[in-house]
């Protein structure tokens, strides 16, 4: 489904106050009036002062932002709106402080804003399921040290990579955290996001064996002069993703990396409809159930 693509006069146009905020989440959640979730009754009347429903059948209450990212949330409705098209509009992402400083909320508002709209992102990809030939490898990031590179580099995280191949282009990829690559982790990534029997190419390292177990997997031990021969997308994919981790967050690791991998993916996923992303962003936090900071 398109959607509309997204400049940041229209944006401030059609989301400036409160009201115009509410007015779309209704809108959204009820293009065709509201309707009670308790007994599906299409009679309501609002209650102005607490933005809610009551269903004239049942009474229940319905809060305009209930099952939706906003739910809960002291932060008004104008900042969250102008969070998510700051951070859909910008290629590279943003920082908490970034975002701080241009909605006007501290640091850890600001983070917890990110942190539930890249959980959100991570949500919506873990829907689809790759196909085709998939290229399959893992990453080592993040960590401060300079030290010994590679498989088991010092104060690094492990990072399974899958990107379907189409030849010319990269598909879709999904990305995964993990704690170490092994057999259990790797089988439950690539059950979590491959179709099975799909053709897989991998680099031989033994850990990713597994994948026979599900897929037509195909092992090369490469010499690294002609790995991009075999594995051309996947390490693309990796070398963008390092260089979206240093330019806005100058390296990360550890509890939030899986944040900042499903925002690279989101992104990286919807690279040929970059200017709708802040809509499809606000559609997607609008039918997204809350998220519990942690």
């Amino acid at each position: 489904m398109k959607m509309p693509e997204a400049s940041f006069f229209e944006w401030q146009r059609q989301f400036g106050s409160e009201v115009e905020c509410l007015n779309h989440i209704k809108q959204m959640r009820w293009p065709n009036g509201f309707i009670c979730p308790r007994c599906s009754c299409e009679h309501g009347y609002e209650l102005t002062t607490r933005d809610v429903y009551e269903c004239s059948q049942c009474h229940k209450q319905t809060s305009i932002t209930a099952d939706t990212l906003f739910h809960g949330s002291r932060i008004s409705l104008t900042k969250w709106f102008w969070a998510i098209y700051f951070l859909g509009s910008d290629k590279g992402s943003i920082s908490a402080l970034r975002l701080s400083k241009l909605i006007e909320v501290n640091w850890r508002t600001a983070r917890l804003i990110l942190s539930k709209l890249r959980t959100a992102m991570g949500h919506r990809d873990s829907l689809y399921r790759l196909s085709g030939v998939i290229e399959i490898d893992d990453a080592f990031v993040g960590g401060k040290r300079k030290g010994k590179r590679g498989r088991g580099a010092e104060g690094k995280t492990p990072v399974l990579v899958a990107v379907e191949s189409k030849g010319k282009r990269a598909g879709f990829i999904a990305m995964q955290a993990v704690k170490s690559i092994c057999h259990d982790n790797v089988e439950k990534f690539v059950a979590k996001h491959l179709d099975i029997q799909q053709k897989v190419h991998t680099d031989g390292f033994p850990a990713l064996n597994i994948i026979d177990k599900t897929q037509q997997h195909e092992a090369r031990v490469t010499p690294s002069e002609l790995v991009d021969e075999w594995l051309p997308w996947v390490h693309i994919a990796i070398g963008n993703l390092k260089a979206f981790l240093l330019g806005t967050f100058h390296g990360v690791s550890g509890k939030y990396l899986q944040e900042y991998l499903s925002e690279f993916c989101y992104r990286f996923n919807r690279r040929e409809m970059e200017k709708e992303i802040p809509n499809r962003l606000l559609n997607l936090a609008i039918i997204h159930t809350p998220i519990h900071s942690h």
